[in-house]
């Protein structure tokens, strides 16, 4: 999938937080500095040589904001670049999808796109200072959906084909699976891990549901609340303080808050610039949501068009205390992955920071 990452980082020399925007039809990652909410860059991948076909889809950055990683579904790369956006590594890796960084250790995981319609069942192991790569088997077809827990003891690997999760017990590698019911494919979209790393969610395509498990024992993934939403929900973001969780629904052109106390629906958040949402991000601070938006047109997701820089697609800014359209701004076209600096993790008596 990725699931067009937005991600939040520090630039050198200034302290404005940023947001990076993959533009999958315009090879192209746009920069939004979150202070203003205005775009005020942009990295043009086919000047550095990739193709127009290059499809950057997801974006995650390092917990310091140093450096920051693009997926490319075209081009079977994923970049590394640093925080003055200069290309400084790559990793080859067939059909790339979405992307899952280590909070402490040198570790970069990445599952395949959706667009692939049989890949290899393996997921992507990145050494991020050498961008070296290895691969694992996770066993099933067509591995996505992907998250590790903010403690960094597992990662969770979601399938597109089967109603399966994998953990993968990062001391140990000892890999572990839990089915979960429904005649039907779910299909994972996505998945969020929240603040406190007890609850993981999963967005589910065909099903239309966010289902949520607990992995506070052993890291397992066991199902504890369905929460049935509108069509398509797309990847799920907590908020830093865990009592919500937003993400956008594809087929409706609406974005969907859950609280987390009840797992009851708070709103279902119409308004402009809602055109297929896709990527979801929150501030480390939690005070607004950016979710970037496709403007595809009947929501196909094999409806691309290679290279169009003239297409226009959306990010839209939510503010998370009136859960309301702050702004809307423009970038280039198709409008996907999204990834974020993280929020520091929530100090507690007895846990170390």
């Amino acid at each position: 999938m990725m699931h067009t990452w937005l991600l939040l980082l520090t630039l050198q020399g200034g302290s404005a937080d940023l947001v990076y925007v993959a533009n999958q039809d315009a090879a192209k990652i746009t920069v939004i500095d979150a202070s203003t909410n205005t775009a005020i860059d942009t990295v043009d991948l086919q000047q550095l040589g990739f193709s127009p076909n290059a499809k950057p889809h997801h974006v995650v950055v390092e917990p310091d904001g140093s450096y920051w990683y693009v997926s490319l579904i075209g081009d079977n790369r994923v970049l590394k670049f640093n925080r003055n956006n200069d290309l400084i590594g790559q990793a080859a890796f067939d059909v790339a999808g979405m992307l899952a960084i280590h909070p402490t250790r040198d570790l970069l995981f990445v599952s395949r796109s959706m667009s692939a319609v049989n890949p290899p069942q393996r997921i992507g192991v990145i050494e991020r200072a050498s961008m070296s790569i290895d691969e694992i088997d996770v066993f099933f077809p067509r591995p996505h959906a992907i998250a590790v827990d903010r403690r960094g003891t597992h990662l969770y690997v979601g399938s597109l084909g089967q109603n399966r999760i994998v953990s993968v017990n990062l001391d140990t590698d000892e890999i572990e699976f839990a089915d979960v019911g429904g005649g039907t494919p779910h299909s994972f979209v996505q998945f969020a891990v929240s603040p406190d790393s007890n609850t993981l969610v999963a967005t589910t395509e065909l099903t239309g549901k966010l289902l949520v498990f607990d992995i506070a024992t052993a890291g397992r993934p066991v199902l504890s609340a369905t929460v049935d939403v509108n069509p398509a929900p797309w990847d799920p973001i907590f908020t830093p303080d865990g009592r919500s969780v937003y993400f956008g629904n594809q087929r409706t052109n609406t974005i969907t808050v859950v609280e987390t106390s009840n797992w009851q629906i708070v709103t279902v958040i119409e308004g402009e610039g809602l055109a297929q949402p896709y990527g979801s991000i929150v501030s480390p601070d939690g005070r607004y949501v950016y979710v970037a938006n496709r403007h595809i047109g009947g929501g196909d997701h094999s409806a691309h068009g290679v290279g169009q820089t003239d297409r226009v697609a959306t990010v839209v800014v939510f503010d998370t205390q009136t859960n309301t359209i702050k702004r809307v701004i423009e970038v280039p076209g198709d409008a996907t992955g999204i990834g974020a600096r993280a929020a520091p993790p929530a100090r507690s008596a007895g846990r170390r920071p």
